[in-house]
């Protein structure tokens, strides 16, 4: 990845977030005046004076703490500054200059890294004044508001002088097939991210809910590149308990919605579970594609009597995905897991798939033979067009609308499907009234 990689990083609730989603102009990392919401490195794009760059937002630094979950936050953040060309420390000027913030900095400059110290949260006079702390510092100090936008432009300024020189092969992450990585908590979403990308990216727990926000990263697979996508684990509504839940079930859909492809997790010990099939109602209802992969699949112990079952439970619980290729994997040991990489690639290939409408008009006869009459009326088909992709859409004229009910819905999506499977990909039809 050729852009510029700018990481923010500093203790608990100095504004990381704030600060990230206003370069990115977006709101996709966590706000919330509570210590701990950003616990991975959370990907954003940003543009500015017509250069593109990466930003990365971190956990909040810890120090002093034996907790094995927030020694991991550090650790991450940690690893996000060894990615980064630019590092932005972020400071609260209301807390003054503290020994947490001093120990960040030290570390950073065995980096050796590109670094600005941004003072936070100057949004008075008084607060203003508090600038003077952070001076022994030494380099570069800004002051901003990051909520407010104070002090941005020379921020970004700033942050865009320190870049190398502009290339010609930058890589646009909006270009690269998106993977969301999807399912209930604890399935194994971020160990499988970590697998396919061969080194730790996310924090992996066997505490549910570790990942709160949906996270990106850049993977490579025989020269093709994908983003992952690793998102929070989707619960039943009675277990949202919490307000920060509430809004990482809203990122996982937001996922869902970004991908080009989703690859939902099914815990192989649990089998398909209601929740299962209401999250994978909702893929199919985005127009997604879709690969259900069977993780855990080391746990089980006669395999081949355990996939026959499978098979059974996709058919008769998910009849509504049935075009979703499925593949067992075991996340933890690494098996079979690269399996998704050529079948993503395939998916995204079916769903940019044209069908001419001459093509499609050799259905016409065969479908006019199983439509009902309206009124006393025979109702007729005229002609087939395919109207969009991604997913793929067609529409079909004729004479009465209203005769067609979903059977006969069903009916059209399987005569294109038996020309034209479209693997991996839902397709959308649609009824057009025409008199002639």
């Amino acid at each position: 990845m050729s852009k510029p990689i700018v990481v923010i990083v500093g203790r608990q609730n100095v504004g990381k977030s704030t600060l990230f989603n206003r370069i990115t102009g977006t709101r996709k990392a966590i706000v919330k005046d509570e210590p701990g919401v950003t616990r991975d490195r959370i990907y954003g794009e940003a543009v500015w004076e017509d250069r593109g760059f990466i930003v990365i937002d971190t956990g909040g630094f810890f120090t002093g703490s034996d907790d094995e979950l927030l020694a991991d936050v550090r650790r991450h953040a940690l690893m996000g500054i060894d990615e980064a060309d630019v590092v932005i420390q972020v400071f609260d000027a209301k807390d003054g200059l503290t020994p947490g913030d001093l120990e960040l900095a030290s570390l950073i400059r065995k980096y050796n890294k590109e670094c600005l110290w941004v003072v936070n949260k100057i949004d008075n006079l008084k607060t203003e004044q508090k600038m003077a702390d952070f001076y022994r510092l030494g380099g570069t100090v800004l002051g901003v508001s990051a909520e407010g936008g104070l002090g941005f432009d020379e921020l970004m300024d700033e942050v865009v002088s320190r870049f190398r020189p502009a290339s010609d092969g930058d890589t646009f992450i909006a270009e690269l097939p998106k993977i969301a990585i999807v399912g209930r908590p604890n399935v194994g979403k971020s160990t499988l991210v970590n697998t396919l990308l061969g080194k730790e990216k996310m924090l992996v727990s066997p505490m549910s809910g570790t990942t709160r926000d949906s996270v990106d990263s850049i993977c490579t697979y025989y020269g093709k590149k994908y983003i992952l996508i690793d998102t929070a684990g989707i619960r039943k509504k009675p277990n949202v308990v919490e307000d920060l839940e509430r809004y990482s079930v809203v990122r996982a859909i937001r996922s869902i919605e970004r991908a080009d492809v989703v690859v939902f997790l099914i815990d192989a010990t649990e089998g398909i579970v209601e929740q299962d099939k209401k999250i994978i109602s909702l893929i199919d209802r985005a127009g997604k594609g879709l690969i259900l992969a069977i993780n855990k699949w080391d746990a089980i112990e006669a395999p081949d009597e355990a996939y026959r079952q499978f098979m059974d439970s996709v058919d008769r619980q998910l009849a509504f995905a049935y075009y979703a290729p499925m593949v067992t994997i075991s996340g933890l040991m690494k098996k079979r897991v690269t399996k998704i990489f050529p079948m993503v690639s395939e998916i995204v290939k079916e769903r940019k798939k044209r069908i001419t409408t001459g093509v499609l008009n050799r259905y016409v006869e065969t479908l006019n033979k199983q439509l009902p009459t309206y009124k006393g009326k025979q109702a007729k088909v005229f002609y087939m067009s395919q109207v969009e992709i991604a997913p793929p859409q067609f529409a079909v004229f004729l004479n009465y609308p209203e005769a067609i009910k979903a059977n006969h819905m069903r009916y059209i999506e399987k005569l294109i499907r038996q020309g034209y499977p479209f693997n991996g990909t839902p397709i959308r039809v649609y009824i057009k009234k025409r008199n002639r």
